[in-house]
């Protein structure tokens, strides 16, 4: 297919963004809501942030283990089997508020969500020739934007306002991405038929995995500490900001900037290169987090304007730096370790999100939200020396198994 044509027609790139809507739109809702449940059933703000905590430690433990599952069962049973343990726990969670059983289906929801961000940003290196991955993976990152834009700043008001019921009901909706995602395994068959079982390669001596491995750190890192300060704002926002519609609002500004951060920096990596868009954004991380922290260290109520400011700043860095260290994940290995790389991309996004809910929610119980987002923030700054630093290239090492005519 012709590479001036629009990415979204790239063979199997519509069903991904469809099979990614329906899982990230059940992701989204409960993220800010599954922790409130909790809050509903007695947890207290530690208790609160184990939620997510919990969701994302299972989803992290998993996504170690996708690139395996998809060598052994394929595609198609591992990505169904990955939305039906996304979609179903959500509706189940209305049964009880006890932080135990909160906390039990969050982590089967994590095992699903493992599955589904692996397969999502690795389905993305296989269906789209290196000179256009930027823009795929914006592509890919507006899938993923649009759920978290819309529905996870309107959870917290969609309970408050029409009940728990409802929220719950509407995270089933990965299920409904159960037929695009098989859809997408036959695409895959036919653009990628090295990644099916039975047709991996054997080990290379000369690019072995700890190799790999090495490679990916720097990227991994560097997302760790942004999604960090992004897991700690989308989970105690509502928490923090005693008015739910500024609160809303935030979350609104943060998931837009987000989605067009991501979506628009792709295509401007692929024409000038990760590297000059990276550095800047790191500091910008700081700044926001610490912005943030000043808006909300008023006794009486929150500085909204700088709040939203701060949100603003949050959102393009988080979204930025989430699509530049993929690409700079993807370059930094060989062909045959994109799974590997996508599930360590995964990895540090969840981890940093794990802590960003679990770590600042302690440190804000012992002291203040205002200190936590600033150490937040002062962890984003410290990875600026890995920002700096040329990235190792390694795509050249195993070339692209020719695809298919479109």
């Amino acid at each position: 297919m012709s590479t001036r044509e629009p990415i979204w027609r790239q063979p199997g790139m519509a069903p991904l963004v469809m099979m990614t809507c329906a899982g990230f739109s059940g992701y989204a809702l409960l993220l800010t809501v599954a922790p409130l449940w909790a809050v509903e059933g007695g947890a207290t703000t530690a208790g609160s942030g184990l939620v997510n905590g919990v969701l994302l430690l299972f989803t992290v433990l998993t996504q170690l283990l996708v690139p395996r599952a998809l060598r052994a069962f394929g595609w198609g049973p591992v990505l169904a089997v990955g939305l039906a343990l996304l979609g179903v726990p959500g509706v189940a969670m209305s049964l009880s508020d006890e932080l135990w059983v909160v906390l039990a289906l969050s982590a089967v929801r994590g095992i699903g969500f493992g599955v589904l961000t692996v397969t999502g940003s690795a389905a993305v290196a296989a269906l789209v020739g290196a000179e256009r991955r930027g823009e795929a993976i914006g592509a890919y990152g507006l899938a993923v934007a649009v759920p978290n834009v819309v529905l996870l700043p309107a959870g917290p008001w969609i309970a408050e306002s029409a009940g728990y019921w409802v929220v719950f009901t509407v995270s089933a909706l990965p299920l409904a991405g159960i037929p695009a995602a098989l859809r997408l395994a036959s695409a895959l068959r036919v653009s990628a038929p090295d990644l099916h079982p039975g047709t991996s390669s054997s080990p290379d001596p000369g690019d072995p995995e700890s190799a790999a491995y090495r490679r990916l750190l720097r990227p991994m890192l560097l997302l760790l500490a942004v999604t960090l300060a992004g897991g700690a704002v989308i989970t105690f926002t509502p928490q923090m900001v005693d008015s739910p519609s500024v609160a809303a609002g935030g979350l609104l500004l943060m998931g837009v900037t987000a989605a067009l951060g991501r979506w628009r920096i792709g295509r401007l990596a692929d024409r000038h290169g990760a590297q000059r868009f990276l550095v800047p954004l790191v500091p910008l991380t700081g700044a926001g987090m610490a912005l943030v922290a000043w808006s909300v260290a008023g006794s009486d109520s929150v500085r909204v304007g700088a709040f939203l400011l701060a949100m603003l700043l949050i959102g393009l860095c988080y979204g930025g730096l989430q699509n530049l260290t993929l690409l700079i994940s993807f370059t930094a290995v060989s062909r045959r370790h994109h799974n590997l790389a996508s599930a360590v991309w995964n990895v540090g996004f969840d981890a940093g999100t794990a802590i960003g809910s679990v770590a600042i929610g302690v440190i804000a119980e012992l002291t203040s939200f205002t200190t936590a987002f600033l150490v937040a923030g002062a962890i984003a700054v410290a990875t600026l020396p890995l920002a700096l630093r040329r990235p190792a290239v390694a795509e050249a090492q195993a070339p692209r198994t020719p695809r298919a005519a479109g």
